[in-house]
């Protein structure tokens, strides 16, 4: 029985997956392939990238007028600054992988190098094309994961033999990685990254592999359901793509979660609570490709994107270079309108909860009083409870948040999510330019909804366009009423627990809501 494949390379004898060249063919790598051109595949982890190359390696070869690998420099990663030990830790593991994708009458007549340090690689590669039977296309993985010397000797080689293509040096050549070649990292002049494409000007083009559309995103599911009978029913199928954007690891996650896990049932259906319960435990596992997503959010140029975009703010000195770095790590994507966004609706809520996480767990006990005899929540209860932990703990919390610019935000969804407590669960909506994070609890029948503001020095009582922004959220759930929460976080103001209030307010719409001072 084939599964969903969330760990290394699809291979389709195992795995459900879709045609795995499909979307390189939309970038016509062919032709990139058949014009002699060197280039660039970047996208973020687990988007298909090594099988799609694998499967492209593979159908070069079957068709008889190239010899085609996919090969790692992965290995290379661990000699950061022993040039000649990484190239030979390389190419000993390239001896691996040509001989498991090559029949042996296309692979190198001979494998000992005996070129100087910072030769190696060109001298291997230009050796084996020189008495290939066919034109050498080599598809080089993991390039960013090299740093420093090794990096730059490497790419210098690649460049070197450009010229002598095709017959003494591969007659095309991709470098595969997870950011685009200006950020390839090293030690220059005490930058962190390159900022320009001059150690590899020769690629022709620079291609991003792009996530699953909602079609093939319903074709690889039901694909389970053709091996094993048992549905997606269709609301699920588009809520798997609605909460994922189609990137492909999520896709494949949630899906081997729900049915190896909550639906062990063949002859029940895959339902959208199911799917829902299947993120929730991925959120919960911190699953290996999230938890490399938010470790980057501590980065200073991530954090330079994150945290405006978390506080509704504006990107306009925020340098291109970061921009394109947290799009290029698939964190953030760009909207068909030009504005920035997180790139899926997963993301949008692991990435609060992670910065979240070390103020959560600073958090005192709390005896939950916001519990009705019955175990339902209740809002008057919870209002209570709220003022009361936030003129007692506010301050010194606000100073155990990661980012300054929401640090309030975080404390208040710390606590939240300390009542909610595995019972419930938080929505979050946020978008650069709303100076506003909306904030959905949803605890068994009942749902309150929080509109969340900042007044900062030299800007007006956020008041009046916060109770209007609240009517527009209140709106699209039906909800009647909720609470508009300002934190004033003006110079010169006395301590939380001194300034902390609340009050009635009524909405444009005629909304009755609870305006939260602090």
């Amino acid at each position: 029985m084939k599964f969903f494949n969330t760990a290394g390379p699809c291979r389709s004898d195992y795995h459900y997956m879709l045609p795995a060249s499909a979307r390189l063919r939309e970038e016509n790598v062919m032709r990139l392939v058949e014009t002699h051109s060197y280039f660039v595949v970047h996208a973020p982890r687990q988007t298909g990238k090594t099988t799609a190359m694998l499967g492209l390696a593979r159908e070069l070869t079957e068709s008889g007028k190239y010899t085609a690998v996919m090969l790692t420099l992965e290995v290379g990663a661990g000699l950061p600054d022993n040039l000649g030990g990484a190239e030979l830790a390389i190419l000993g593991d390239w001896r691996w992988g040509i001989a498991s994708q090559l029949p042996e009458k296309l692979r190198p007549t001979s494998w000992p190098v005996e070129a100087s340090a910072g030769q190696r690689i060109a001298d291997f590669l230009s050796k084996w094309a020189s008495t290939s039977p066919r034109p050498l296309v080599i598809l080089l993985d993991e390039i960013d994961a090299l740093q420093n010397d090794v990096l730059i000797s490497v790419l210098r080689q690649l460049r070197a033999g450009y010229p002598r293509r095709p017959d003494s040096f591969p007659a095309s050549l991709a470098l595969i990685g997870l950011r685009d070649v200006r950020d390839y990292k090293v030690k220059s002049g005490g930058s962190t990254h390159l900022g320009t494409t001059s150690p590899f000007n020769i690629a022709v083009r620079s291609i991003t592999l792009r996530n699953f559309t909602q079609e093939e995103v319903a074709d690889l599911l039901q694909q389970h359901t053709a091996e094993t009978g048992q549905p997606f029913v269709p609301e699920a199928l588009a809520h798997v793509w609605q909460i994922t954007q189609g990137q492909p690891w999520l896709v494949n996650a949630l899906a081997k979660v729900a049915v190896e896990e909550l639906v062990t049932d063949l002859q029940q259906p895959v339902t959208v609570p199911h799917i829902d319960g299947a993120k929730e435990l991925l959120i919960l596992r911190r699953q290996t490709h999230l938890d490399q997503l938010t470790d980057k959010l501590r980065e200073p140029r991530v954090r330079s994107v994150i945290e405006p975009l978390l506080a509704g703010g504006l990107l306009d000195d925020v340098p291109m270079d970061d921009r394109d770095y947290v799009t290029d790590l698939g964190l953030v994507s760009r909207e068909p309108s030009g504005g920035l966004v997180i790139a899926n609706p997963i993301y949008r809520e692991v990435i609060p909860r992670a910065l979240a996480s070390g103020t959560q767990d600073s958090l005192p006990a709390i005896h939950p009083t916001w519990l009705t005899g019955d175990n339902q929540l209740d809002p008057e209860r919870l209002l209570t409870a709220f003022l009361e932990f936030w003129r007692q703990h506010g301050q010194p919390l606000l100073r155990s948040a990661p980012y300054h610019e929401i640090a309030p935000h975080l404390v208040l969804m710390a606590f939240l999510h300390r009542v909610v407590n595995g019972h419930g669960t938080i929505e979050r909506e946020y978008a650069i330019g709303s100076r506003r994070m909306d904030l959905l609890v949803r605890y068994g029948a009942v749902r309150l909804a929080l509109e969340l503001k900042v007044w900062r020095d030299g800007t007006k009582d956020p008041l009046a366009e916060g109770l209007g922004q609240l009517d527009s959220y209140l709106n699209g759930l039906g909800l009647s009423t909720g609470w508009l929460v300002i934190f004033d976080q003006r110079s010169g103001l006395p301590d939380i627990a001194e300034r902390v209030s609340t009050e009635q307010a009524t909405t444009p719409a005629g909304r009755a809501v609870t305006v939260v001072r602090g």
